[in-house]
């Protein structure tokens, strides 16, 4: 029994060992084998940018300039100051040109008044060519003068002038009605008003011409054909650019002077016209020229504080001297409208005297004596086109002698 005993023990004994080696040895397969110390790579630096750690690189060495070399920037202009603007350059700029002659100008335009000629003069003639002149051809008459802007009082007038003198004559060849018609459209127009834009320099400096309407009406444009009109006569001209709300108001100005060589004064846009007008008159006076043209800011005639401010510039340049004359542009389509303009500006500046602009394009030649009777000044030039030679001075003759006809 002691010996079965043993056996068991001693069996249990070999089955725990063996069981022991195993799992030691199962242990030992499943253990990964000693690895290496990792390796880190760290990416190549670039040469030019110093890494985390590194030293920066040595400066690069670069030219430097000396205190005397470095150009410093000009001082700026006080603002709103103006600027004298010399014609451009030849190698730059158009050749100066050489306008025509005004002599006779409206004489070699007077095509462009037909459509003016059909409906006042030609009309005109026909009626009074009629055989039998009866209170309904009269009537046509006076309708006929209206509808080209003449005005009633002048109308009215003239109606009954011609009635008057119809009766004397009696007979009327068609050579006679065109002299009778004539001798009284000149009359009514006015043979005998001073046309002449005073442009000669006086004791005091140069003759100061200022040229104001609304906007629309062309007077920028005008401003730069009367600098033409001026040099063709044999004036020196400088410009005053005092639009200085409407954009590119001063360099439209300013390409007018460069095509006759005269200079223009200008400033800042939206820059304060009567100083600007001041610098115009000061430059025309250092430079001893004959005519200053300011042209001012198109103002409508319903603002207020727009028509003061064309009082304050007529007021400053008088610092100067007097304002020789005080342009009213006009846009001659613009029939009764235009008359209501020229009666507010006529209250803000005295009116010398009138520019109707666009009278080519218009059946109103009328308009002529209408706004001289509102105003009590004479028309002294009239646009008859677009071309640069188309302002031409107002001669009631040859005026005339375009709306009838031959």
């Amino acid at each position: 029994m002691e010996y079965v005993i043993l056996a068991v023990v001693i069996a249990v004994v070999a089955v725990g060992a063996i069981a022991g080696l195993v799992v030691s040895g199962r242990r030992r397969q499943q253990l990964p084998p000693k690895s290496q110390a990792p390796v880190i790579t760290a990416p190549k630096p670039t040469p030019a940018e110093p890494q985390v750690g590194d030293e920066s690189a040595p400066p690069t060495e670069e030219p430097r300039r000396t205190v005397e070399e470095v150009q410093l920037p000009a001082e700026p202009e006080a603002p709103g100051a103006a600027e004298v603007v010399e014609p451009a350059e030849a190698e730059a700029a158009p050749a100066v040109e050489v306008p025509e002659p005004t002599a006779g100008r409206l004489v070699r335009l007077r095509s462009r008044l037909s459509r003016s000629q059909n409906s006042l003069g030609k009309g005109l003639l026909s009626l009074l060519s009629r055989e039998h002149l009866d209170e309904d051809t009269w009537e046509e008459i006076e309708e006929t003068l209206l509808t080209a802007d003449v005005g009633v009082t002048p109308t009215q007038e003239l109606v009954e002038r011609l009635r008057t003198r119809v009766k004397v004559l009696g007979t009327r060849t068609p050579e006679e009605l065109r002299a009778l018609l004539r001798e009284e459209l000149v009359e009514l127009v006015g043979k005998d008003a001073d046309r002449t834009v005073r442009s000669t320099k006086h004791q005091e400096g140069p003759a100061v011409v200022l040229v104001v309407g609304v906007n629309g009406v062309g007077k920028t444009t005008t401003t730069g054909k009367l600098a033409r009109v001026l040099v063709a006569d044999g004036r020196t001209v400088v410009l005053g650019a005092a639009d200085t709300f409407r954009a590119a108001a001063a360099d439209q100005l300013q390409t007018w002077g460069e095509r006759v060589g005269a200079r223009t004064v200008r400033g800042p846009e939206g820059g304060d016209p009567a100083s600007i007008a001041f610098d115009a008159v000061k430059e025309g006076i250092a430079e001893g020229v004959d005519t200053v043209l300011i042209d001012t800011a198109g103002r409508l005639h319903t603002k207020t504080g727009l028509m003061d401010e064309l009082g304050k510039v007529k007021r400053v340049v008088e610092k100067h001297g007097p304002v020789d004359e005080v342009l009213l542009v006009l846009d001659a389509t613009t029939g009764q409208n235009g008359l209501i303009q020229a009666r507010v500006f006529a209250e803000v500046v005295d009116i010398t005297g009138i520019v109707l602009t666009k009278l080519d394009g218009t059946a109103k030649g009328g308009i002529v004596v209408a706004v001289q009777r509102e105003l009590g000044v004479p028309v002294k030039l009239i646009g008859l086109g677009e071309g640069a030679d188309d302002l031409a001075p107002f001669e009631p003759g040859a005026f005339v002698d375009a709306l009838i006809g031959d």
